[in-house]
């Protein structure tokens, strides 16, 4: 019988003083705290599961809160989202109360966040993302060559001569009225023995894909996301950093 495991690890990094991502897998929720020791859950494939990381907008204020408000509302729903449609209005849920929660406090306005995630099904992977947060399909461990993202980024192409660019087009949250969204969500087929990714910008911007190319097909399961921290913390650290990596375990 096929099971999916889900192995996560939050951590500040080495330049912010605090940590604003947040992470939903199944009910349980990880808010702006710590974890270098990747931890591992396991599931039954079946009735949908979510696995969401939000990253709060730095530079504004309560990024940790709007991440946290976000992945606590797609954990507390995660059981119902069974359609492209079902994320769709969860997303658009989490944006409004998001703008909510800032009207309710002054001092939370124009508060943030990206947040990006799967919605893992019996037979199908629900993809979503609003902002620059990703979704990485990594292939099967041994095989390198295979990372492929899966989610769209919400940001302008970067400049000359850099590789990535923190400005993001879209977010939940973060502007002084209501804007809506357009969240991306896609439909993949499962696959025994395929992997996903799921993480902030924190591991993304400093680390090049043919570095976590590299990692993920030397290694799996808590070595893989341990590896792809310590290859953020080696390239400086400079942003909070929060990865999910999702296998589809086909015991046969």
């Amino acid at each position: 019988m096929p099971y999916i495991t889900v192995t996560a690890l939050s951590h500040p990094g080495l330049v912010r003083d605090h940590n604003e991502d947040s992470l939903a897998v199944g009910p349980w929720t990880l808010c702006g705290t710590m974890t270098e020791n990747p931890q591992t859950l396991g599931f039954p494939l079946g009735n949908p599961l979510v696995v969401a990381v939000a990253d709060g907008i730095g530079g504004q204020p309560g990024g940790e809160v709007a991440s946290g408000l976000v992945v606590r509302q797609l954990a507390e729903v995660g059981s119902s989202l069974d359609s492209e449609q079902a994320v769709q209005d969860a997303l658009n849920a989490c944006n409004h109360a998001v703008y909510a929660a800032a009207e309710h406090d002054p001092e939370l306005t124009t508060m943030g966040t990206t947040v990006a995630g799967v919605v893992v099904l019996g037979e199908e992977l629900l993809v979503f993302n609003v902002g620059d947060s990703r979704v990485l399909d990594v292939g099967r461990s041994g095989t390198p060559g295979t990372l492929r993202q899966v989610s769209v980024d919400d940001s302008p192409p970067p400049a000359p001569g850099r590789r990535t660019t923190s400005i993001v087009t879209q977010a939940l949250g973060g502007a002084l009225r209501f804007s809506a969204v357009t969240p991306h969500v896609s439909t993949l087929p499962i696959v025994g023995g395929e992997r996903y990714l799921v993480c902030s910008d924190g591991l993304t911007d400093p680390v090049p894909e043919d570095t976590l190319d590299d990692i993920l097909a030397a290694h799996d399961g808590g070595r893989a996301v341990f590896e792809l921290w310590k290859a953020a913390i080696d390239a400086g650290g400079p942003d909070n950093v929060t990865l999910a990596l999702i296998s589809v375990v086909d015991d046969d």
